[in-house]
């Protein structure tokens, strides 16, 4: 019976951690109970009641000796990828978490929702921890203000970024959690993201886009990326499912909205449909809107896709799309990033073979549920996705935006002709695998 009691009461704590302090706090493993924060077991498992716990059917297991400091005394592990969640309002979120072990080393790399890259990886010695922080964006398919919803794809149901709930995925070869809190933050700069199947956070292995690597270049409590890319959409699409409205509800002065499209819309028809019609008209809609939500627009040209000519360079394969892009970017005195510009050098430095290893390519049987080999030379698996986000940096200080000043301190300056070593990238995958290609082409 005593047992039964201390469950009751964990969801009343939880609610007053909610309601009074706006932090949540989680102290995991066996060991101390930090003060104020909510000790979770291998046994504290995600329900809505709760609002928070272990998630996704993941395992976890909990340390067996004890140190001194009762916030980083104990820890959870697995030897697989394993997911915890909390039960949030939309908006933005400085999370902090706790990593190490008082006994061993630990190995930790951490991702936030559809696989969102925070934490490449964090490597700790015995007896060491490290603080952990990031900014990240938390939000639902409703738009505020007038009752309607994004209009979301059948397989958007299942996505992690459109529930009720901040889930973090804590991967690589030994990853030790002690604590997490987490704390709203109204003054981070949101950085919007419209776009496509190039864009998108990716759900499952192998595919992966460059919108779900960019979280990792910035300062924690200063930026937080919001990415509404989808797969197999256009600039009409996107509008047209409301996927604009829900950006602009969000939106405040000062935050920035990027805009990447241009691989599906050049294959809309009909009379005076096209890149300098349709599609500009389009793209000026887009900037006057953000604009009088007191936002800040950046037009993206459309990356390249992997096509080769017989002397190693890539073959143009989007029309007039970059150049409608660029035009208007002009005409309207808005920030440009030449995506396209950069991408092509890029894939040209990796050269015809190399660039295999940026695309979806893969053997036949890798992934469950694809017999057939992958050979995608349009979307990205991890590496390639990676690559580009930084010409999207890149691009972010070429184009002198204020933004450039948060990115994290030390940062390289990234040569597209001068690309990372394929070995040089660390990729533990993630538990979800679905090798269905990606809409879009």
């Amino acid at each position: 019976m005593k047992y039964n009691r201390v469950l009751l009461v964990l969801p009343i704590l939880f609610f007053c951690v909610n309601v009074y302090s706006q932090n949540w706090k989680f102290d995991f493993g066996k060991g101390k109970s930090e003060k104020g924060f909510v000790k979770v077991l291998p046994g504290t498992i995600y329900d809505q009641r709760k609002g928070y716990g272990i998630d996704l059917g993941t395992t976890v297991i909990a340390n067996e000796k004890t140190g001194k400091s009762a916030l980083t005394d104990g820890f959870l592990t697995s030897n697989q990828p394993f997911y915890f969640s909390v039960k949030l309002p939309e908006g933005n979120y400085n999370v902090k978490l706790w990593v190490g072990d008082d006994k061993d080393v630990s190995d930790i790399a951490v991702r936030a929702e559809n696989r969102r890259m925070f934490i490449n990886r964090l490597q700790t010695k015995k007896g060491e921890h490290q603080i952990i922080e990031f900014t990240v964006n938390v939000r639902d398919s409703l738009i505020k203000g007038d009752n309607r919803k994004v209009k979301l794809k059948s397989r958007e149901y299942q996505y992690l970024h459109w529930d009720d709930k901040l889930t973090l995925e804590f991967n690589s070869t030994m990853p030790k959690v002690n604590a997490i809190e987490i704390t709203p933050n109204s003054k981070a700069i949101s950085v919007f993201l419209a776009g496509n199947s190039t864009v998108v956070d990716g759900a499952a292995e192998p595919f992966s886009a460059w919108g779900q690597m960019f979280p990792y270049f910035f300062q924690p409590g200063k930026v937080a990326i919001v990415n509404l890319a989808e797969s197999g959409e256009t600039l009409s699409g996107f509008i047209a499912a409301r996927r604009f409205d829900k950006l602009l509800s969000m939106m405040k002065p000062g935050d920035y909205a990027f805009v990447e499209f241009g691989h599906n819309d050049q294959k809309q028809k009909g009379e005076g449909v096209g890149a300098f019609t349709t599609y500009k008209k389009n793209l000026e809609f887009f900037i006057n809107q953000v604009k009088n939500k007191g936002g800040i627009p950046v037009l993206v040209t459309s990356v390249q896709r992997r096509r080769f000519d017989d002397n190693g360079k890539i073959i143009e394969t989007l029309g007039d799309y970059p150049d409608a892009v660029r035009q208007t970017a002009k005409e309207h005195n808005v920030a440009l990033i030449d995506l396209n510009a950069m991408s092509k050098t890029l894939f040209e430095s990796m050269g015809v073979d190399g660039s295999l290893l940026a695309f979806a390519h893969f053997p036949a049987g890798i992934f469950p549920g694809r017999k057939d080999a992958i050979a995608d030379n349009t979307h990205f698996r991890p590496y390639g996705a990676y690559e580009v986000s930084k010409l999207i940096v890149t691009g972010v200080r070429n184009a002198g935006l204020d933004l450039a000043h948060y990115l994290k301190p030390g940062l390289p300056v990234f040569d597209p002709s001068k690309p990372d070593a394929y070995t040089d990238f660390y990729w533990p995958e993630s538990s979800g695998k679905d090798a269905t290609k990606p809409d879009g082409n």
